[in-house]
């Protein structure tokens, strides 16, 4: 097990942002846990701890790939990406769901997409994929290139390989499964708990 998906395990649990139940994500489908990184707000140490892991990884990724800027989306990914520009000092620009009609109008805010500039767009989880597609539209509409796709987590409900299909390379820092597999060695879950995941897993990617 890696040392990040550990890191990030536990910054989950101690800020409670890995939650089970019974949700219903954007996509429509239903899911027995859901990861929301607004809660790491409420805990700096597991905030640091998470962004220090994503910009350790972005420094190197980038001695793969070539890039000038970041960007994500609001609100998940856009509350992480300032700080996590920082450490890797790098710009970074965040994209709005919709429309700005007034002062500084438009979608993109903190900078602007200069054209041919090349970007890694950055986000807290990969589940379908849609929204990262509808981000890169907006980048590449603006004329810049997304050259990668960079996640926390990967659901692994087929996000990733519907943008790779597509020509987007897609990273993720750790996956819903290795995750599962760390929490039953912390204790912070029971191994049916983890085995529930591990199910939903295998039947959303079929």
């Amino acid at each position: 097990m890696s040392e990040n998906t550990a890191l990030i395990a536990r910054s989950l649990v101690d800020s409670r942002a890995l939650k089970f139940g019974n949700f219903k994500l954007k996509s429509g489908v239903t899911s027995p846990y859901y990861i929301d990184l607004t809660w790491l707000l409420s805990s700096p140490e597991d905030f640091r701890r998470v962004v220090s892991a994503v910009a350790h990884y972005l420094e190197n990724l980038k001695s793969s790939i070539t890039v000038e800027k970041l960007a994500s989306i609001e609100l998940k990914g856009a509350l992480l990406l300032p700080s996590i520009a920082s450490q890797a000092n790098m710009p970074c620009i965040i994209l709005r769901k919709e429309m700005k009609g007034y002062g500084l109008t438009g979608r993109i805010a903190g900078g602007e997409v200069k054209k041919g500039e090349r970007f890694i767009l950055f986000d807290d989880v990969i589940t379908d994929g849609e929204s990262k597609l509808e981000a890169i539209r907006a980048i590449e509409d603006a004329g810049g290139r997304v050259e990668a796709v960079l996640v926390v987590v990967d659901r692994e409900q087929g996000g990733k390989k519907r943008l790779e299909e597509l020509g987007y390379k897609v990273y993720s820092i750790t996956t819903i499964s290795e995750i599962a597999e760390n929490l039953i060695l912390l204790g912070a879950i029971s191994p049916e708990k983890a085995e529930e995941i591990r199910e939903y897993v295998k039947n959303q990617s079929n």
